[in-house]
């Protein structure tokens, strides 16, 4: 059955040309920070290595905001197919139907967040530190495409929700620019927690306030908690 959820999902992506495009929009990334931007770095002398915390904090924060506007788009498909009322009938129920969907997308983002800060290859991460921050960068998809659905009837809406969206994404780079307290003003922003760790991780933990390990834990169960507070928030715009 799930099987067949997610085939229905490639093909319902592939059909769309704005979700094609947003599939690859990772591998675009990717490549700048592989190649457009070390040419700009030795051509201008800019120092690259000095900040990598901000480069790739912007490169790889965007990889979750595309797949959460993509499942959100598609949800938002569904709305208009009657499709969440048609689950109500079936034994799966509405929860495990968007359970999935979201455990999907945040699978695919998870994996295109650390090819992203691989692929870049503008500073060498360890193992651990790849696979950690892109897990906790990956979760904020599902918030995107939950609050997508609650501010949106439809794709017309949710592209603007998506841009606004968008905007917020400069929150968590000008934190890295805060090394003091002020840099919690910019922790409503799920982005926040993860550019804060992997800053630590590449100029090391006497550089900011917490360690590495108290900015993952404390990010991992703040955006836990949003993603409950966003699904409920849809369920409550949409009532299904």
């Amino acid at each position: 059955m799930y099987a067949t959820f997610m085939i229905s999902e490639w093909k319902k992506w592939q059909r769309d040309p704005m979700m094609g495009i947003l599939i690859f929009y990772p591998l675009f990334l990717a490549l700048i920070g592989r190649y457009l931007l070390p040419y700009i770095a030795d051509t201008s002398g800019f120092p690259l290595e000095m900040y990598a915390d901000i480069i790739l904090a912007s490169l790889s924060l965007m990889t979750p905001l595309i797949f959460g506007a993509l499942i959100g788009f598609s949800v938002l498909d569904d709305r208009d197919d009657q499709i969440l009322t048609s689950i109500q009938v079936t034994p799966l129920s509405l929860y495990q139907f968007l359970s999935f969907r979201m455990l999907m997308i945040t699978f695919i983002s998870f994996i295109a967040v650390m090819f992203v800060l691989w692929f870049s290859d503008i500073y060498q991460l360890s193992l651990a530190v790849l696979l950690s921050i892109s897990f906790l960068a990956a979760l904020g998809a599902p918030v995107t495409g939950f609050i997508i659905n609650a501010l949106s009837k439809n794709k017309i809406e949710g592209f603007a929700v998506m841009k606004g969206a968008g905007t917020v994404l400069i929150v968590p780079v000008l934190s890295l620019l805060f090394t003091d307290a002020r840099e919690f003003f910019f922790a409503v922003v799920p982005g926040f927690w993860p550019a804060k760790a992997l800053s630590v991780a590449i100029h090391g933990e006497s550089v900011l306030l917490l360690t590495y390990y108290q900015y993952y834990f404390a990010g991992l169960v703040y955006v836990v908690l949003l993603n409950i507070l966003a699904y409920r928030w849809f369920l409550g715009k949409v009532k299904v």
